[in-house]
This record gives C-alpha cells, sequence and structure tokens, in this order.
C-alpha cells in the first residue's frame, strides 16, 4: 500500500507539471509514433488491471522491451500521466474510457459517446484519444461488461438463459446492486425499458459484493448485479443470463499508449498477439486463481501466456 501511495504522489507531482500535449497543439500529434526501449505500463490497482499490466509488460519483454510496472488506481492521475509519457501503457476498457474522455474534453454534462456497438464505441474513443497523444491498439475479444445473475436452482425452474426470458416471465425480481442501480440507464431503468422486467426494488448491497451474492443465493433477493468476468459466481451456485438484447456498453479491453513513446508497429504487434487468444473467460479464469487461489498476478499471466504459445 505504501509503494502504491507513492506511485500516486509521485505522479501527482508529475502530472501537476506536465499533461501531455493540449488540444490546441494537434499538430504535434500526428508526429512520428516513438518506439522507446524502456516502457511504464500501469495498472488501475483492482486484479483484473494488474493481469492484464503484466500480459503487456511480459509481451513487450519478449519483443526486446525493458518494463516496469506503476500502479495508480485512481484515473485521474494515471490517465495525465499516460499523456505526458510518464506512463506508456494501460489497459482499458472502451466505452468507459471513452465516456471519461469525452467528459474530461466537453465538460461533465456531456452526453455519453460509448454505447454497446463496439464500432462506434471505438469511433468515438479514438476520435477523444488521439488530440491528447493517445494511440488506442485494437480491442480483442475479452470484454469486462455489466452483468446480472441468478441462481442456477432460479434459472431451471424458470426456463432462463436470457434477460429476455426473465422479462417474459413475469417474474417480480428484488435486485441486489449499487444504490445508483436505480437511475443508471444499464441498470435498473433499462432492465424495464429493454427487457420488460419487473424489477420490484433495489437491495443496495453494491455490485458483486458477496454479500450481494449471498441475498440472492438465499433467496432474499433475485438477481444480482455483478460482472462478466466475476470469477466467483461459482461458489454462490449463480449463473449470469445473457444480455441479448444488447443493453451493456462495448466494455473490450483494450491497450491505450502514449504515441511518442510506444506508438511503433513493434508495440502494436507484440500486444496485438493478445487479441486472438485472450476471451472474456479466460480473464474470468485468471481472476479466480488471483482472488480465490491466491496466486500472484506476475505468475498467473505467464502461466497464461506459456499455456497459448505467446511466451517462451
Amino acid at each position: 500500500m505504501r509503494l502504491r501511495a507513492a506511485a500516486a504522489a509521485v505522479l501527482l507531482a508529475l502530472t501537476a507539471c506536465t499533461t501531455g500535449p493540449s488540444l490546441e497543439h494537434r499538430g504535434e500529434v500526428t508526429a512520428p509514433p516513438g518506439d522507446s526501449r524502456h516502457l511504464t505500463i500501469g495498472s488501475a490497482g483492482f486484479t483484473e488491471s494488474d493481469l492484464l499490466a503484466q500480459m503487456y509488460a511480459q509481451l513487450l519483454n519478449q519483443a526486446g522491451y525493458t518494463t516496469s510496472l506503476i500502479t495508480v488506481a485512481n484515473r485521474e492521475l494515471y490517465e495525465p500521466a499516460l499523456e505526458s509519457g510518464q506512463i506508456d501503457v494501460v489497459p482499458e476498457y472502451a466505452a468507459t474510457f471513452a465516456d471519461w474522455l469525452n467528459a474530461k474534453t466537453n465538460g461533465p454534462d456531456t452526453p455519453p459517446v460509448g454505447s454497446p456497438d463496439l464500432t462506434t464505441t471505438m469511433r468515438a474513443l479514438r476520435r477523444l484519444a488521439t488530440p491528447r497523444g493517445l494511440t488506442v491498439l485494437d480491442p480483442g475479444r475479452a470484454v469486462d461488461q455489466n452483468a446480472f445473475a441468478v441462481t442456477a436452482a432460479y434459472a431451471r425452474r424458470h426456463h432462463l438463459r436470457t434477460l429476455s426470458d426473465l422479462g417474459a416471465s413475469g417474474l417480480k425480481v428484488r435486485l441486489a446492486a449499487g444504490d445508483e442501480c436505480v437511475q443508471r440507464p444499464y441498470c435498473e431503468p433499462g432492465l424495464k425499458k429493454v427487457y420488460g422486467i419487473d424489477i420490484t426494488g433495489i437491495d443496495p448491497k453494491g455490485v458483486g459484493t458477496t454479500q450481494a451474492k449471498r441475498a440472492v443465493q438465499s433467496g432474499q433477493d433475485q438477481m444480482v448485479l455483478t460482472t462478466t468476468t466475476d470469477a466467483t459466481l461459482d461458489q454462490f451456485g449463480l449463473v449470469l443470463l445473457a444480455d441479448d438484447r444488447h443493453l451493456q456498453n462495448a466494455d473490450y479491453v483494450v491497450p491505450v499508449v502514449n504515441r511518442a513513446r510506444a506508438g511503433s508497429e513493434r508495440v502494436t504487434k507484440a500486444l496485438g498477439k493478445l487479441n486472438d487468444v485472450l476471451t472474456t473467460a479466460d480473464l474470468a479464469s485468471m481472476n479466480q486463481q488471483v482472488d480465490s487461489w491466491r496466486r500472484l498476478a506476475r505468475d498467473v499471466a505467464r502461466t497464461y501466456l506459456r499455456d497459448k504459445g505467446l511466451l517462451k
């Protein structure tokens, strides 16, 4: 924890002085992409971000780069550091990062640009990232979206595989989620509007927390808001219902790089290898190994890359 606090303090001092290319100097952004020999990989400090950062670092090491890793949990700190070149590469999520950059550029009240459509989301994200000296590499198959789970027994009893099935069933559903679910379009309002689900109330136990899952497991609630890479659902006898009408935004995993330092084809090629193999299920499995089995993210990442033939 001290190391993370120190890293955050260092970045705060750095980004207070340098925030990368301003929007008034768009010409500088079109300079040839750089290819620094030493690259700093940033992690947002939660398990999945640590795993992705470790995989990025190991793939870049194999491609001939030396790397170091830094953990900064606050996007308000690590994004300016990415612009300024204090961080060179970070794993991000397409729709979330697009909306964050949009709010930073156009104000907090601007309409969101992230959407369930990946192509639309990536177009908006790259439009916002490029003037800041950032290059957004291609997404792969792995996506970490909000998701909804019920008990396997409940799903079998009512023949549920999708959220549409739940809406058509007419069942009354008490939802374990964060208290913000009442207003968020992807949560209660979206479930009602898009799927016609009869939400009778929100049990404010948080997103994917143990408490929330236990409430569904016990029958106190019927459904829980979690994520598509939640690795602990089996422990509670829970299964995800498919978002078959695409309520959730396209939060595919994307590497974002500082163009001046890590915008080369060599970096793109090294990180792009992950796109061909990494799936949402793979991320969930690796999260479980770290969170439940107490393995180190570095070791889990290395084993995965070797098993997939990406690391010698």
